[in-house]
Parts: C-alpha cells; sequence; structure tokens
C-alpha cells in the first residue's frame, strides 16, 4: 500500500480550494509500457495562496504543474487519484470542458517568454486575441490590451502593442505573457520557472508584480523554481518532491529554517549561504543522481542517497511525521537531522599571483549599424591575475557578454584598445592569432546543449580539442583527453556517450573538460550553472573552485546570481552601459560602499534565509548604448541622483580603498553614512506608504 501525505481535503475552508491534488499518480508510456512519474501525490492551494514546488530537475514538478491544467503530452496516463481547481474534476472534463476551464478559470506562465509568443505578430495582435477568445470584440479586446498592460506595468503601452516580441527584453516579454495569462482574471496562475535567465532586478520586478495581481484578483499560484530565494520571498507554503514524492511540506520559515528531510536539507546545503567564501569550505553536493523515470523504487525514495540511510529504509515506507503546525515529512529519522555531515573544508588555502596574465587596456567598441554606431563597451580597464577569478555582474545589455567576446578576439575593439597577453599585445582578431592566443583563453557557454555536437561523442569531443589547441594527435591526444576528463570527474563510460544521453550537470562538466583541454590561462564562464539545478549548481562551482586552485588557471566569471559570484570571485566588477561602475575585491564589494547601482543590484536579490528586504527598485529600463543618458549614465535610473550634477557632468573614478573604484559624484564616506539607512522611495506619497 502506497503511504500518502495528509490529505488535502481534510482541511476546512470557507471556500474551495483553488487548486486540489489528490494521491495523483502518473505515468508515460514508453513503448508501450507505462513508466511511474507521480507516486500518490497531494497537496492543495488556496484562493490567494501561493505555493511552491522545489526538487531537482526530474523530480516531477512541471510534471504535477502540466497535470494540474491537464496539459499532458499523449503518452501522458493518469493512473491514479484526482485534480478539482475550484471545486470541479478535471479528470472527469471532455476536451471542449477543458478548452472552456483552461480560456476562463486557470492559465499558465513558462520560463521562456520567446517561446510562449508567435515571433511573426505584434505584441498588440496577441495580447488582444487572450480577450478575443473570451467574446469580447475586436475594438473592445484592443483596448483591453492596452489595459492590460498597463495593469503589468508597462509604462508605454502604446509602443509595446506595436512592437514584435524580438523588440522587446526579457523582462519586458514576460510582463506581456503575464498580462496575457491574466486576460480572464484566473482563479488558478501556473507558474513554470518564470524568471530563470532573468536579471536580478528584472526578476524582482517580475515577482513583486505576481504577489501585486495576486492581491488584486484573490488567484492562487503555482509557482516551480530552482531557486529557493524565489520561494522564500514569493510563496506561503512549499512542497519538496523526489522521484515524483512529496517528502516534505509546510509553509516556507517552517521548510527552509527548520527541514525535516535530509533531501531538503541537502537542497539548502548546496546553497552558497550567509556570505560563504571558496576560501571558506566546498560546498555540499547531494551524492548519486535521481533514478531514472519508472525505475522500481525501494521503500524511501531517496535512501540510495541519503546519509542516514538504515536498511530499515530501503524496506519500510516511511511514515508520514508531524513537526510544528502543519510542517509534516515523510522520513524515517527526522529527528537525526542534525547529524548529516557538514561541508568539508577546503585544505589548500587559495592563492593569486602577482602576474597579470589578460589586461585588457581602454577597450571599446563600436558597432557600426545603418541607423548609426552603437558604442558596447567604453574604455574599459581590466586585468586577471594568475589563479584569480573576476565575476562580472550587471543587467542584460550591460556589455558582459560584449566583453567577453571582445577578449576571445570574436569582436575586433575599437583602436586605442589593447588586450595583452603576459604583458605582449595579442592580436584583436581570433582569426589572426597564433595557437598559444587561442589556448590562452577558452570559453564556457550557459547552455551546453548549443555548444556540443550532439553527434559526436564525449571522446570525440575532447580530443578533437586537445588536437586543435596542443598539436597532439593519436593515442596522445585521446590518453591527454581522458585525463581531462577524468579530472572534471566523469568515467570512462561517460567517454562513449553522446551528449542528448547525459545529464545537464555532465554535458556542462564535458564543456568545461572541452575549455580545459589546452591547459588555458584564462576561461570565460558566462552564466555557466544559472540553468542547473542547485546540488549540480554546487557540484560545479567546486570543480571550478578545485581546478583554480590545483593548476591557478584565471576566470572571468559572468553571472546574474550575486550569491554564487560572492562565492566564487575574488573580484567583482560591476557594468552599465558598456562601462565599468564598480570595481574591486569581493569582500569590500559587499562591505560598501557601493556605487548606488550595486546597491540597488544588491538589494534585488531573494534570500533563501528570508532577511529583512530594502529592495531598491531600478526605474525603468537600462539606455540603450546608441544613445545614452548625459552625465553620469545611471541617472535616469538612480535613487541618488543630483540634479544638475549627475545629469551633466560625468562622474570622475574614486579610489574607496586599495583595489576598490566607484565611478560617481557622491564622496565615497557619504555614500556609506547613506546605505546605512534603509531606503525609502520618497517619489511615493506618504498615504501609499502607510498603506
Amino acid at each position: 500500500m502506497t503511504t500518502q501525505e495528509p490529505s488535502a481535503a481534510t482541511t476546512t475552508h470557507d471556500r474551495p480550494a483553488a487548486l486540489e491534488i489528490e494521491n495523483l499518480e502518473m505515468a508515460y508510456v514508453v513503448r508501450g509500457t507505462p513508466r511511474a512519474v507521480l507516486r500518490g501525490v497531494s497537496f492543495e492551494v488556496r484562493p490567494g495562496e501561493a505555493y511552491g514546488l522545489v526538487g531537482e530537475s526530474g523530480c516531477g514538478k512541471s510534471t504535477t504543474a502540466y497535470a494540474a491544467l491537464r496539459y499532458l503530452p499523449s503518452n501522458g496516463l493518469i493512473t491514479n487519484g484526482t485534480i478539482s481547481v475550484d471545486g470541479r474534476d478535471l479528470t472527469k472534463m471532455s476536451g471542449k470542458e477543458l478548452r472552456e476551464f483552461r480560456a476562463r478559470r486557470a492559465s499558465m506562465v513558462y520560463q521562456d517568454p520567446v517561446q510562449a509568443v508567435n515571433p511573426v505578430l505584434k505584441i498588440g495582435r496577441q495580447v488582444a486575441e487572450a480577450f478575443e477568445i473570451l467574446g469580447h470584440s475586436k475594438s473592445e479586446s484592443k483596448d483591453l490590451a492596452h489595459d492590460a498592460l498597463k495593469r503589468v506595468h508597462i509604462a508605454d503601452p502604446v509602443s509595446v502593442l506595436d512592437r514584435y516580441p524580438h523588440q522587446l527584453s526579457g523582462g519586458m516579454l514576460q510582463r506581456v505573457v503575464i498580462a496575457m495569462a491574466l486576460a480572464s482574471d484566473p482563479a488558478l496562475l501556473v507558474l513554470d520557472e518564470p524568471t530563470t535567465g532573468l536579471d536580478a532586478t528584472v526578476e524582482a520586478e517580475v515577482l513583486d508584480l505576481v504577489r501585486e495581481l495576486r492581491d488584486d484578483i484573490g488567484a492562487a499560484i503555482l509557482l516551480i523554481a530552482h531557486n529557493l530565494g524565489v520561494i522564500r520571498t514569493m510563496c506561503d507554503r512549499v512542497g519538496v518532491m523526489y522521484a515524483g514524492r512529496m517528502v516534505e511540506e509546510g509553509t516556507v520559515e517552517e521548510v527552509f529554517d527548520n527541514p525535516s528531510h535530509p533531501y531538503t536539507v541537502g537542497l539548502l546545503n548546496s546553497i552558497p549561504r550567509h556570505g560563504a567564501r571558496k576560501t571558506d569550505h566546498a560546498l555540499f553536493t547531494i551524492p548519486g543522481s535521481l533514478p531514472q523515470i519508472g525505475d522500481p523504487l525501494p521503500a524511501c525514495v531517496y535512501v540510495a542517497r541519503c546519509p542516514l540511510a538504515t536498511e530499515k529504509c530501503a524496506t519500510e515506507n516511511p511514515p508520514i511525521v508531524a513537526r510544528s503546525g502543519n510542517h509534516w515529512t515523510r522520513c524515517h529519522y527526522p529527528d537525526r537531522i542534525d547529524e548529516i555531515p557538514k561541508p568539508d573544508h577546503i585544505a589548500t588555502e587559495h592563492t593569486i599571483g602577482d602576474v597579470e596574465i589578460i589586461g585588457v587596456e581602454n577597450v571599446s567598441k563600436t558597432f557600426h549599424q545603418r541607423s548609426g554606431d552603437v558604442p558596447a563597451l567604453v574604455g574599459v580597464d581590466l586585468g586577471f591575475a594568475e589563479g584569480e577569478t573576476l565575476g562580472l555582474v550587471g543587467e542584460s545589455g550591460s556589455g558582459k557578454s560584449t566583453l567577453a567576446k571582445t577578449m576571445l578576439g570574436v569582436h575586433e575593439p575599437d583602436e586605442g584598445g589593447e588586450i595583452t597577453l603576459r604583458g605582449k599585445p595579442m592580436a584583436t582578431k581570433a582569426t589572426d592569432r597564433r595557437t598559444e592566443s587561442i589556448r590562452a583563453i577558452q570559453m564556457v557557454f550557459q547552455n551546453p546543449d548549443s555548444a556540443l555536437n550532439r553527434s559526436w561523442t564525449v571522446r570525440r569531443i575532447l580530443t578533437r580539442a586537445v588536437s586543435k589547441l596542443t598539436g597532439k594527435s593519436g593515442d596522445e591526444a585521446d590518453a591527454q583527453a581522458v585525463e581531462v576528463a577524468h579530472a572534471m570527474q566523469l568515467s570512462d563510460r561517460h567517454l562513449d556517450m553522446r551528449p542528448r544521453q547525459l545529464s545537464g550537470g555532465l554535458k556542462q562538466r564535458v564543456a568545461i573538460a572541452r575549455a580545459f583541454a589546452g591547459d588555458p590561462d584564462v576561461v570565460v564562464a558566462d552564466e555557466p550553472t544559472s540553468a542547473l539545478d542547485v546540488s549540480v549548481q554546487a557540484a560545479i562551482l567546486n570543480l571550478l573552485a578545485t581546478l583554480q586552485r590545483d593548476i591557478r588557471t584565471s576566470y572571468l566569471f559572468i553571472t546574474h546570481d550575486i550569491g554564487v559570484v560572492r562565492y566564487l570571485a575574488d573580484r567583482i566588477a560591476v557594468m552599465y552601459v558598456g562601462r565599468v561602475m564598480e570595481l574591486g575585491p569581493t569582500d569590500a564589494m559587499f562591505d560598501g560602499p557601493n556605487h548606488p547601482y550595486t546597491e540597488a543590484l544588491l538589494s534585488a536579490v531573494p534570500s533563501v534565509d528570508g532577511e529583512a528586504e530594502n529592495r531598491i527598485p531600478l526605474k525603468g529600463e537600462i539606455p540603450s548604448p546608441k544613445d545614452p543618458p548625459s552625465g553620469c549614465v545611471f541617472h535616469t535610473r538612480c535613487h541618488r541622483f543630483i540634479e544638475g550634477t549627475c545629469d551633466v557632468i560625468e562622474p570622475p573614478v574614486v579610489e574607496v580603498s586599495p583595489g576598490h573604484t566607484i565611478v560617481c559624484h557622491i564622496p565615497p564616506a557619504e555614500l556609506l553614512e547613506l546605505q546605512k539607512i534603509p531606503w525609502v522611495d520618497h517619489s511615493v506619497p506618504d498615504a501609499e506608504l502607510s498603506d
């Protein structure tokens, strides 16, 4: 008999649950054989409540979300249980009833807004169509589309309605998708990783918007995210899933502050928290991997990876154990949680060399277009010492990737700029560089699926990289490829597999192995962990830190995740509209004072620890490099703007402390005092603040 979590139907409320899933079992039929993916899942989401689902990729989160709206593939089979929305059982609805239900009672917002819209239709046509489906006339729908964009705080809806999707930023496009999803004032709004890939500032704005709209329409929200900080700041309750089962549930405070299942502890320990640095300790990683869909499982689904497991866990179904309030866990040993080992400390001290390996001196990059010149980089000065990590942060469009590609020789810098290798100038184009210079700088991309040849084996991918970068061939190249693979903790079995047969974490290890195949001096890592589960992310960060410690490679680490960059980086550079606005040692950057832009970025980071929030919203969008603001380029969005100075005079570069510089008119001592006081938006009337 399957152990079930407490029945969602046992709670009483004045209104029926907006979503109630009861003992849901589901399978995918593969080659005629049903393979179980959900195993007795039960939970409810009440009207006006936000409920989060967390767990690694493959645990069943997205399948549960799609099942909640009966958006199932043709081979998806519900074998048991019920799904009710506002008291109506979806499992018994006809096709026509389902279409009506999805049009009027429930909506879904997907991870990638680009995939959710038609690229050849203007935004106005697509938003209006959402209202036409509800029975409104074309003229009414056009007016309603305008109001819908105003509802999601798009400042210039007339202009946006007349644009195509590719003309909008990721954050703006996600707002449009949310506006379409809210056209029917749904009782249930399902959000599947809605902020993955967005800047921290845009992510915070989207989450603020969802909270506000939830309060306005009383919708229930089912939120799926691998960012536990997003779940903590957004949700009222959270369910932790593993291998198709709920293993823990409670309020976000109960679950995150007092986790009672070893898997929850593993997820939380995988995150860089409380200012953790790579010199403090390695990140915790969950050993092993999730079982494959349809694999027969022991009594406790987590037994193979659990540090507390005994023979009892493999043979006896774990009981549902009440903790406090509505917090429960499915575990034999919840009172032994404190016995789970803590992360191992790094034995070797991290050291940085004195010699600058790569230098970027007064580098600008202007793109020449028919509509005019676009200066994407302006006077950038940076350098990398041996064994150093420079974190590069800033919103999309700030010039981070352009800088990386210019270093790699993909883009040729403007005249007057120089990129040096060990003090000697390198050719500005990759095609003109010698093999040594090409080998010296390698790149790891965000998406390994796009970066790796899916039809080649891992061995062929790595052997080819060794041959190209070192000139070795035959058995010698193969031997070095195997050595590199083993250093990345890839086995001989993995060498004969193709990327499509590997998990996301293993594919990223292959991409890192390829970058290290020629023993580079600098590796440029562009968002290498943003799409990974927290446990896989921890393993990749540990790997990068270990490689750097052992072979003293330097990194340019581009990311939106402030917690990750704080853990890995020795110094941090903050970019805005192609300029470096602040540069300094990591500890100094987090101790302050900061440039007002850095201050806003740091305030936008959602914390899994539930720390007090004092977010500084950035108004408007990042300006176009084609037409940057006068004076300080940040003044149009700056919460510390000084009229007559910031908008007229270009700010100086000011040294705050050795190695820590900011580009700002406000003296560092004054900034430090200002930043000690919780910031208040004085543009908001006092009456609204009191509300």
